[in-house]
């Protein structure tokens, strides 16, 4: 009865920014539970890599070239995901960007614009996008990617456009769950710690920065992509069903202190 909760036979899934990391991780997870898994990403090549990586395990999966920020392209592509496979039963908004390490008073115009654009506009932009499709259908769920970032301010590096970004992807999350929980519509988040990816890679030569890092995770060490994946997976399936507006901290107690 239990196990049956997490299996995604016959459903589509679509994850931004799924050509690598976090975004693959969770494409392969909905993949494995059953999942037909569109692979979103603004590179047409690592939308392909992505699709690739899921084909070679005998997962079916199609690859979609898309911009979060591109408003008008978000809503072709959901416009024509449910035209040619009748609807969209899972949402994972993981495509960001972080251009951490500039303080405030230096962040340009562009810089702050550009990070807010891609993690809380992007974001939005699919939601609305896809869940008009999913509220149409009464059913479908949601998964934001927020960050731990969104409730503390990380140190030593200077990022309050990427903290605030954040902070506003996991009100909005609870905004939308509140405006669609009777509709059959649930959306939650995912706030992550530090994660082994290619984006956090620059750390292992930095001692002083991944030293700050790791000494403030009781746990003691980054996470992994599968970690996060793990707990998509959970949200995105029947299992969660009776949550909705949550924001899952996955921190290795970094929080904690």
């Amino acid at each position: 009865m239990y196990l049956d909760k997490f299996k995604l036979d016959r459903r589509i899934a679509l994850v931004t920014g799924g050509g690598q990391g976090i975004g693959l991780a969770c494409g392969d997870a909905l993949a494995e539970a059953g999942a037909m898994v569109i692979i979103a990403d603004r590179d047409s090549a690592a939308a392909e890599a992505g699709r690739a990586a899921l084909a070679a395990k005998g997962y079916t999966a199609e690859a979609v070239t898309m911009d979060v920020t591109d408003s008008a392209r978000v809503t072709e592509v959901a416009d024509d995901v449910v035209a040619r496979h009748g609807k969209i039963d899972i949402l994972v908004n993981n495509a960001g960007i972080a251009r951490s390490e500039t303080p405030a008073e230096t962040v340009t115009d562009e810089h702050w614009l550009n990070v807010l654009d891609v993690n809380l506009n992007g974001t939005f932009w699919c939601c609305r996008a896809f869940g008009r499709h999913m509220l149409a259908a009464k059913a479908g769920a949601i998964v934001n990617i927020g960050s731990m970032s969104g409730f503390i301010v990380n140190k030593p590096q200077e990022q309050a456009f990427y903290n605030a970004s954040k902070a506003a992807v996991h009100h909005l999350t609870k905004s939308l769950a509140a405006e669609w929980g009777a509709r059959g519509v649930r959306v939650n988040a995912v706030a992550p710690t530090y994660i082994a990816t290619p984006l956090n890679a620059f750390v292992k030569s930095n001692p002083a920065m991944y030293d700050a890092w790791i000494g403030g995770t009781p746990m003691g060490r980054m996470g992994e992509v599968e970690e996060i994946a793990s707990v998509v997976l959970f949200l995105a399936s029947d299992a969660a069903s009776l949550m909705t507006g949550s924001v899952v901290v996955v921190d290795g107690g970094y929080t904690c202190w």
